[in-house]
């Protein structure tokens, strides 16, 4: 007997700690600012260029390991980096660290105060350089810096800065969209009560927070999600990370964290949503102040959804899946095509001066359209757990629609979805509000067949119970 106990004893000590199997995680965050400029701020229908940065961007990270699935999580402060660039970033890191590329999310802020990712010029070949290379060491960075961690999370709203852009207004007020034709519904019809009448969908409120602990439960890190589109406001010719960076800076005061505690915040399914209060007169602001108010707000917000947390768990499980989807691009019709290259034969100024806003601009993308020699585009979706949360990322401007009814339907108790995931492939209204038409629809804002959503949506479900049944 006394043998036995001893060969037990000695078989115990042989297997590995329990602790080895719990949940293990780290964070970095690496300054991607560009050196060079003069640089391009891509977001809108001309050249915007910026002279210096106003505040840092930067790549944050958190790697997560239960003992047998390691994965990560980014969040990168640009507008919206493709999967080319997003793809060469994986490939280095994966090579450092021995994480599968198909377990890595990297998401966009979506700040339009963010720097182009080309090779234009060399000042843009040297910040699209320096972007592959620090979002890389974020993710390097985090995985050597994997300790035991106990996990948590929970939602709160932030109602009053999320609000729907897309507008019915009141009759005779719709304006001729750029193909001279009447839309049902406007984004940013302005503040007038004589013009606007009712939104055109709903907002999600909620901000949905990771929450990280070392052993000793102090704050290491903190992945936040919210369907706010971008603040905007930033002195002009300057770059900045708008409201996203702004959170990250103040959230450690919230929490009374060190220096090592990243934060970070994602953008949600805000493709209809922005901060501008449609009818009501929002007081002058300075530049950067409603960054800075915004950010206050959602760091408190995440502090009251932290404070909802009863306790945080190191004995969770992680699973991550992805799925390559193929889809249609949208054609233009032969009437499109025929008004586009009337249009853009135009040469009188005073005639160009009485086409709509833009004719110009959606002329030249319906004639992009028809000329594209691909007829599908491949995306990636991925779906992950981490515990009793599901994560849904998207490489799409996603309407709040697609959030609200993943969330509502979703196998777990709470979901969290991330848009501009892996690539940014352009708008994704749902079905219904393509037939209303608006800037979002347009073709051109948006490139693929006017179901993408639905099929999204379908798969993301079917992912979500695959990690369901996969994972106890």
């Amino acid at each position: 007997m006394k043998r036995l106990l001893l060969c037990l004893l000695s078989l115990a000590a042989s297997l590995p700690a329990a602790e080895s199997a719990a949940l293990h995680a780290g964070a970095a965050a690496v300054d991607i600012t560009p050196k060079l400029f003069p640089l391009n701020m891509p977001g809108g229908f001309s050249a915007n260029m910026a002279e210096k940065a106003h505040d840092p961007l930067n790549s944050r990270a958190i790697v997560l390991n239960d003992g047998t699935t390691t994965l990560a999580m980014v969040v990168v402060d640009s507008l919206g980096a493709g999967p080319d660039v997003l793809d060469e970033v994986k490939a280095i890191a994966s090579a450092k660290t021995g994480i599968p590329t198909d377990k890595m999310l990297i998401c966009s802020t979506h700040t339009h105060s963010g720097a182009a990712l080309n090779t234009r010029t060399k000042e843009e070949a040297a910040y699209r350089q320096l972007f592959v290379d620090g979002v890389a060491q974020s993710i390097i960075q985090a995985h050597a810096a994997l300790q035991p961690t106990a996990f948590g999370a929970a939602a709160h709203p932030l109602s009053d800065e999320v609000f729907n852009r897309r507008w019915f207004l009141k009759p005779g007020k719709m304006p001729l969209n750029p193909f001279g034709r009447l839309d049902k519904v406007k984004m940013n019809p302005g503040t007038s009560p004589d013009v606007i009448d009712h939104p055109a969908g709903p907002t999600d409120p909620d901000i949905t927070i990771i929450s990280l602990q070392d052993a000793k439960r102090k704050p290491l890190a903190l992945f936040a999600n919210y369907s706010l589109h971008y603040v905007g406001g930033a002195p002009s010719g300057e770059m900045s990370a708008d409201y996203f960076g702004e959170f990250a800076r103040v959230m450690p005061s919230r929490v009374h964290a060190d220096e090592s505690y990243v934060a970070m915040m994602s953008n949600g399914t805000s493709g209809d949503i922005n901060n501008i209060p449609f009818g009501t007169t929002r007081p002058p602001r300075e530049p950067f102040e409603q960054i800075r108010l915004v950010a206050a707000k959602a760091a408190d917000t995440a502090w009251f959804a932290q404070q909802k947390i009863a306790k945080h768990s190191k004995d969770i499980r992680l699973g991550m899946v992805q799925r390559e989807i193929t889809l249609k691009y949208r054609r233009p019709s032969s009437q499109d095509i025929a008004e586009a290259k009337a249009i853009l034969a135009i040469k009188d100024k005073d005639a160009i001066e009485k086409l709509p806003r833009l004719a110009k601009n959606y002329a030249g993308s319906v004639i992009g359209a028809a000329e594209r020699p691909e007829d599908t585009l491949t995306v990636k979706i991925q779906a992950l757990r981490i515990g009793d949360l599901a994560v849904c990322a998207i490489p799409f401007e996603t309407f709040v629609e697609t959030g609200l009814d993943l969330k509502k339907r979703s196998p777990f108790p709470q979901t969290m979805v991330i848009g501009l995931a892996n690539g940014r492939h352009g708008y994704l209204p749902t079905p219904e509000q393509h037939q209303l038409g608006g800037y979002e629809t347009w073709l051109g804002t948006n490139v693929v067949q006017e179901d993408t959503s639905v099929i999204l949506t379908k798969n993301l479900m079917e992912m979500m119970a695959e990690l369901k049944a996969a994972t106890p």
